[in-house]
């Protein structure tokens, strides 16, 4: 798939568009002055929108816009949208948590910023100790997102856990210690809560080509955490026997080449991880988390660090092609993390980070 041009219009024009309690405004429009959009693997994002506070009224009277909090007040909800200006891609919605004022020496004017954090905010708020006597992890995800007033899209959580304890955490906390020993990922999407395994996972699919809509980017390949194999032992206290189970995953996810596993034997030597934080497991459970730390580690042998220009589908959980960048680094990463930049020196820019359990095979 070659790399897609960002705009059917002859220039890319990409101011971000902002809604307030889903209506425009002409005083949020000609005010922005820079927007940061953060997302990683795990969910919750974040959203910083910088507004200049000091503008000239009709009549020669200047003064600060925002004062009366009419549109920038703690709680209100905010909508953002990035890309082609004729046809822009929401990015965030949330509320506002947190509101700042800056006057500054060296700034023209005074500015108003405000912090934003999407649906998943309420899930942070508050800790609770409950018994979770459900057969799932997809049906504790649909009651929790229930629970947010989100819409659940769960799938492949459907294996049978049985009781499961949330003690003194947050939803999130909770629910993000869970998924992570099937090596599942949750995201706020819209109004909905997607709760998937990560080999399940494809929010979007991009090639960026180096010197073209790829500006810049880093890639490391290390061997300091990879691994031959994964093993665990414990005690199911249900059977009331010995548990020992070994990494069995060979699915590594997206690319091509030379895996870290294999690199590590070839390079060094073959290295065995063992965990031991766990005791009362049963076999399921056991094998599902030596897999899942296995595949975690697998996965981040090769990592991306890059800038392109700013693209609303470059998101997490996009498969991402890079070119250009040789043999070895040319690959398909999966992003696990994705900053949304716009101010008014440089444009829109999107920093990403992407992962790659491959090395590609040098010519």
């Amino acid at each position: 798939m070659p790399e897609q041009p960002l705009s059917k219009q002859a220039s890319y024009s990409a101011i971000p568009t902002v809604q307030v309690n889903d209506q425009l405004d002409a005083k949020i429009a000609n005010t922005l002055l820079g927007m940061e959009m953060r997302e990683q693997e795990a969910g919750m994002s974040s959203m910083e929108l910088r507004f200049s506070n000091f503008v000239s009224f009709p009549g020669g009277m200047a003064g600060l816009v925002f004062e009366d909090g009419k549109l920038l007040q703690l709680g209100t909800a905010l909508t953002v949208s990035a890309g082609d200006v004729s046809s822009a891609t929401e990015i965030f919605r949330g509320r506002i948590t947190a509101i700042e004022g800056r006057f500054l020496r060296d700034m023209d004017s005074p500015e108003v910023v405000v912090l934003l954090e999407d649906a998943l905010q309420g899930a942070r708020m508050r800790r609770r100790t409950r018994t979770w006597d459900v057969s799932s992890v997809g049906e504790i995800a649909n009651q929790i997102a229930a629970g947010l007033g989100l819409t659940p899209v769960v799938s492949g959580l459907d294996a049978n856990t049985g009781t499961e304890q949330q003690f003194n955490e947050t939803d999130i906390r909770f629910l993000r210690r869970l998924l992570a020993r099937y090596d599942a990922d949750l995201q706020i999407v819209a109004g909905e809560l997607h709760v998937s395994l990560r080999g399940q996972v494809q929010r979007s699919s991009l090639q960026l080509d180096m010197n073209d809509q790829l500006r810049e980017v880093r890639v490391l390949a290390d061997l300091a955490h990879q691994v031959s194999q994964v093993t665990a032992t414990g005690w199911d206290y249900q059977q009331g026997q010995r548990i020992s189970v070994t990494s069995q995953s060979t699915s590594f996810g997206l690319g091509s080449g030379t895996t870290g596993k294999d690199w590590l034997v070839q390079a060094l030597k073959a290295r065995s991880e063992q965990l031991g934080q766990f005791s009362n497991l049963n076999q399921t459970e056991a094998q599902a988390l030596v897999d899942a730390e296995f595949l975690q580690r697998s996965r981040r042998f090769t990592v991306a660090h890059g800038v392109a220009v700013g693209n609303p589908k470059l998101r997490v959980g996009c498969w991402l092609t890079l070119t250009g960048l040789g043999a070895r680094f040319s690959n398909t990463y999966y992003t696990t993390e994705a900053l949304h930049r716009y101010d008014t020196a440089r444009g829109y820019e999107t920093e990403f980070t992407g992962e790659c359990a491959y090395l590609g095979n040098a010519a």
